[in-house]
């Protein structure tokens, strides 16, 4: 079936009620995207920030009216004049397929692999981790957790015990596993992503040596290797429990860090930890240390 996506340049403000009043008229998917380039980083807890320019984009079938569309809606949201909009007919394909298309197998490292499930290993004696793109946050495509996945490639995880704070999709805590962990505790306070770390461990062969918990239910322990892929508040503000939480001579390993939090961010470990240089890609690092006695 053709398609025919409409599209309207606006502000943040009017951007959510534009959306539903796309939906009210019969679009048959709405999204929002970025119209000038414009970066979000840690927004406060409870919000939604959205762009300055903000553009959403309504997919009707092909037979539309994109004028009687516009006109309604207008009157529906009493704006006078409407942002400006354009309208373009979209190729009529296979979207599921293009869509996995675009995830195939990633390297991390010497060894780690990120397959999805939907391709065969490119390395069938590498240390594949089956893994597809879901309902929470941690594919292997963003800078921190790449950054996160080369640092086990390179350092390995060959420990009794490992945490995995802010787990998301699970996928530091089963390449822990299947680097040589005995056993990974994944802590995050969403339960959506609570469930996706049960589910690819399940996948990948791994849940009986991983423990899924909100972090009021991480037991008092110690382990030689706890990693951290959230943001720069949380990180900071957590500084003093993953030290609890790290035996002496055990690492710690962050990101979710912009390069200009970095110093300020490891100046909250300085005081149980030897922090390491920290490690950039694009406009994220990494930073790890080693926890003193």
């Amino acid at each position: 079936m053709p398609w025919l996506q409409l599209t309207l340049e606006t502000s943040p403000e009017d951007a959510e009620r534009i959306a539903d009043g796309l939906s009210e008229l019969g679009a048959s998917a709405v999204t929002l995207q970025d119209g000038a380039d414009q970066p979000l980083y840690e927004p406060p807890p409870g919000a939604t920030p959205l762009w300055s320019d903000t553009r959403v984009i309504g997919l009707f079938a092909a037979d539309c009216d994109p004028q009687a569309i516009t006109a309604q809606l207008s009157e529906r949201l009493a704006l006078d004049p409407l942002p400006p909009w354009r309208v373009a007919p979209l190729e009529d394909k296979d979207w599921e397929r293009a869509w996995m298309d675009r995830f195939q197998p990633m390297r991390f490292g010497e060894r780690l692999w990120i397959v999805p499930s939907w391709h065969a290993a490119v390395d069938e004696a590498a240390v594949n981790i089956l893994l597809d793109p879901g309902l929470a946050f941690g594919t292997g495509t963003h800078p921190t957790t790449a950054l996160c996945l080369e640092w086990l490639d390179a350092h390995g995880a060959a420990h009794d015990e490992v945490i995995d704070y802010g787990c998301g999709s699970g996928i530091l805590a089963v390449a822990a596993l299947k680097l040589g962990a005995g056993h990974v505790w994944a802590v995050d306070n969403d339960p959506q992503a609570l469930i996706a770390s049960r589910d690819n461990a399940r996948k990948n062969g791994v849940e009986n040596r991983l423990d899924v918990v909100a972090p009021e239910a991480l037991p008092a322990l110690q382990t030689p290797l706890l990693l951290a892929n959230i943001l720069a508040q949380p990180l900071m503000s957590l500084a003093e429990t993953f030290a609890d939480h790290v035996a002496p001579g055990g690492h710690v390993v962050l990101s979710g860090i912009l390069a200009e939090q970095a110093d300020e961010v490891a100046a909250h470990y300085r005081p149980w930890f030897d922090m390491d240089p920290a490690v950039q890609r694009e406009e994220w690092v990494r930073l790890s240390g080693t926890r003193r006695d």
